[in-house]
């Protein structure tokens, strides 16, 4: 079997590879690239797994003309740029010692010691330059089957990495057959070991939290996590019940971890996860727009078309109610409206606290009034 598609064959990759190859060492692309391409999913990344120590491969690409970082050199990598286009060249590994977080490595010779030393037997696939594929695991009759699955051992493979646990649920998530369900020695290691996600970085488990709520359906994938203890340990208190409600409510919405992450709940998300300033303000907006009165105009007013919109799903899903009729014109009226008072319209017969409450007041009677009250009706009003 080969692949074809149009990054093998791009001059910027072929350079990489005949710069190895030509003085004599092995180019093989590797995992995601290699496991997307027989997919037919998209490609972001290119890796390459050699046999040429990163201070060869480094010698060799810049004997090329091209530029060479060592960017992980201390794991074996180095980034090679190609025409702007960034190539993550690692010479073939074995581990030697791990303690759940981190692993110590010794370089190997081929692609059967290294394939031993990765997770799922769909990551442990190589590429030759010209797109030939080797199997060293049968890792192809997973793929094709939409089976992920651990190499050798679950249970050795988790204790070399706990964050491989959450890796786990989030490969079933992306490209794993829903129908045939999760890997059953794979589930059973990840239960066994779910202890050692706690002594994963919050930075590192937000990052998989992320990347496993944004594909397009991780329901089935959460729910294992839940029933599993995993999920509750990387986000104590989490609810995974009203997910699949929410789901079935985002058809034709694009799929948001953060959204996702609100309907979870759990207690103190943001810190559990390290989430961005951003994220963790976007979530707390999402949480408290759940449980208050504001209906859709209101929500679209105070926080624009899509919080307003993802507001109104999380309600929908936590409380197992339709969305309201006709939220969408709601929502959009709200969110084009634009309160008609300033507080220099109240000045200076009000200052400070007075003034304050006197704007929330009038706002409050416009939104409650659909945006209807103008300035002169909204200033006449004495109560």
């Amino acid at each position: 079997m080969r692949i074809s598609e149009a990054w093998i064959s791009a001059p910027e990759t072929r350079a990489v590879c005949a710069a190895l190859t030509d003085a004599g060492y092995q180019a093989l692309f590797v995992g995601g690239c290699v496991r997307n391409a027989l997919l037919g999913a998209p490609v972001s990344d290119l890796d390459i797994a050699t046999d040429a120590r990163p201070e060869q491969v480094m010698d060799v690409v810049r004997a090329a003309g091209l530029a060479a970082v060592p960017t992980g050199i201390d794991h074996g990598t180095v980034t090679v740029v190609s025409n702007h286009v960034p190539h993550e060249v690692t010479t073939f590994r074995r581990d030697v010692e791990t303690d759940g977080r981190r692993a110590v490595v010794a370089y190997a010779d081929g692609p059967e010691a290294d394939a031993h030393r990765r997770d799922f037997t769909m990551n442990a696939l190589y590429a030759r330059p010209d797109g030939q594929i080797i199997d060293p695991l049968g890792g192809l009759a997973d793929l094709q089957a939409r089976r992920v699955r651990f190499i050798d051992d679950a249970e050795m493979r988790i204790r070399e990495d706990y964050l491989r646990i959450l890796r786990f649920f989030r490969f079933h998530a992306w490209y794993g057959d829903p129908q045939a369900g999760l890997d059953a020695d794979g589930l059973a290691a990840c239960a066994a070991f779910s202890a050692g996600i706690e002594t994963l970085s919050r930075e590192r488990l937000g990052a998989e939290m992320k990347k496993l709520l944004s594909a397009p359906d991780p329901g089935p994938s959460v729910a294992a996590m839940a029933q599993a203890g995993v999920l509750a340990r990387v986000l104590p208190g989490a609810d995974a019940r009203a997910l699949p409600v929410l789901l079935h409510l985002e058809e034709g919405v694009a799929p948001d971890a953060i959204r996702r992450l609100a309907v979870l709940s759990g207690q103190d998300v943001a810190a559990a996860l390290r989430l961005s300033r951003d994220e963790a303000a976007r979530h707390e907006r999402l949480r408290e727009a759940i449980g208050s009165a504001d209906g859709p105009g209101a929500l679209g007013y105070r926080l624009g078309t899509d919080e307003a919109r993802d507001a109104l799903m999380l309600r929908g899903a936590l409380f197992e109610q339709p969305l309201p009729q006709g939220w969408q014109a709601a929502v959009a009226q709200g969110a084009a409206a634009e309160f008609p008072i300033k507080a220099a319209d109240l000045m200076p017969a009000l200052q400070g606290p007075a003034l304050g409450a006197r704007l929330r007041l009038l706002e409050q009677r416009w939104i409650a009034s659909g945006f209807a009250l103008g300035r002169d009706e909204l200033l006449g009003i004495t109560e």
